[in-house]
C-alpha cells in the first residue's frame, strides 16, 4: 500500500510540475506574441484613424471608435501607390521566374553531372559569398549605367537573377536523391533534362517552393538596388516608392494615411507567408538535413 501511495504522490508531484512548465510556457509564449504582434496592430489602428482624429490625440489610444477606410482610398488616388505595385509585382515575378530557372540548372549541374574541376568550380562558386554586398552594387552599378539600363525594368531585374546560396540550399537537396534513381533512368535512356524535370524537381519541389517564397519576399522588400538605379517615378517599387510617398505625397504630417499605404505593401507578404509556412519549414528541413 505504501509503495502505491508513493507512486501516486510522484506521480502527481510529475504532473503539477509538467502543468507548471506548460503555463509559464505558454505565458512567455503570449508575451512575446504580443510584443512582436504590436507593432502589426498599432500600423493597422493608425491607417483607421482619421488625419484630424490622430491629431488630437495627446495620449495615443489603442483603439478607436469611429474608424474610416478614407486613408486606404487616399492611398490610391492621392499618389501612385498602384502603379508602384503593379511594378514590384512584374519586378518580382520576372526576377523569381528567371532565377528558378538559372539555380535549377546549376545546381543540377554541381550535384548530377561529373566535369573536371566541378568541386575546384564550387568552391570558387561558394567564396563569392564572402564578397560584400556594397562591392556588388558598386560594380552592378557601373555595369548597367555603361549598358544604358537605368531606369528600365531589365536593370533592375538582372543583377538578380541568380543566387550562391539558393543554388547551395537546392543542390544539398538534389544530393539527397539516390545516385540509384538517376542510374535507372539512365539505362532505361533517360536524357539528364528529363530526369530533372521528371524525378528531381518533383522531390524537391517543397525546397523549390521555399526559395520561390524567399525571393519574392526579398524582391518585394529590395531598397538599395531599385533606389539607387532608378530615379523615374514611373519605375519605381513599393520600398523605394513609400519614400516618394511621404516626402511628395501625405507629407510627414499625414502618419494614418502613411500606414494605410504600408498596410496595402505588407497584406501580400504576410497573405503569402501565412499560406505557404508549413512548406517553407519542410523546405529549409530538408535543404538542411544530409541523408
Amino acid at each position: 500500500m505504501e509503495n502505491g501511495t508513493d507512486y501516486k504522490k510522484i506521480e502527481k508531484t510529475a504532473k503539477r510540475k509538467k502543468t507548471v512548465v506548460s503555463t509559464v510556457t505558454y505565458v512567455l509564449l503570449t508575451v512575446w506574441a504580443v510584443i512582436v504582434l504590436f507593432p502589426f496592430y498599432w500600423m493597422i489602428l493608425t491607417s483607421l484613424k482619421s488625419y484630424g482624429a490622430y491629431n488630437s490625440e495627446y495620449i495615443p489610444k489603442f483603439f478607436t471608435l469611429s474608424p474610416t477606410l478614407q486613408n486606404y482610398a487616399d492611398a490610391f488616388t492621392t499618389v501612385s501607390l498602384g502603379r508602384y505595385l503593379i511594378n514590384t509585382t512584374i519586378f518580382t515575378v520576372v526576377t523569381t521566374a528567371i532565377m528558378l530557372f538559372v539555380i535549377t540548372f546549376a545546381a543540377f549541374a554541381f550535384a548530377r553531372l561529373d566535369f573536371k574541376g566541378k568541386n575546384i568550380a564550387f568552391l570558387v562558386f561558394l567564396s563569392l559569398m564572402m564578397i560584400p554586398n556594397e562591392l556588388v552594387i558598386i560594380t552592378n552599378f557601373v555595369t548597367v549605367t555603361n549598358l544604358d539600363m537605368r531606369n528600365s525594368f531589365p536593370g533592375l531585374i538582372l543583377p538578380s537573377v541568380t543566387s550562391v546560396f539558393y543554388i547551395y540550399l537546392l543542390k544539398e537537396n538534389f544530393e539527397q536523391i539516390p545516385d540509384s534513381l538517376y542510374f535507372a533512368a539512365k539505362v532505361d535512356g533517360t536524357s539528364d533534362l528529363k530526369y530533372l524535370m521528371k524525378v528531381m524537381i518533383p522531390i524537391s519541389r517543397p525546397t523549390l517552393i521555399t526559395i520561390t517564397i524567399l525571393k519574392v519576399i526579398e524582391c518585394w522588400n529590395s531598397y538599395v538596388w531599385p533606389r539607387l538605379i532608378t530615379d523615374d517615378e514611373n519605375y519605381f517599387l513599393v520600398s523605394n516608392g513609400i519614400q516618394e510617398i511621404r516626402e511628395n505625397g501625405f507629407g510627414r504630417e499625414n502618419i494614418p494615411a502613411m500606414m494605410a499605404a504600408v498596410v496595402v505593401i505588407s497584406v501580400p507578404l504576410i497573405v503569402l507567408f501565412l499560406i505557404f509556412r508549413k512548406k517553407v519549414m519542410e523546405g529549409v528541413s530538408r535543404g538542411g538535413t544530409k541523408g
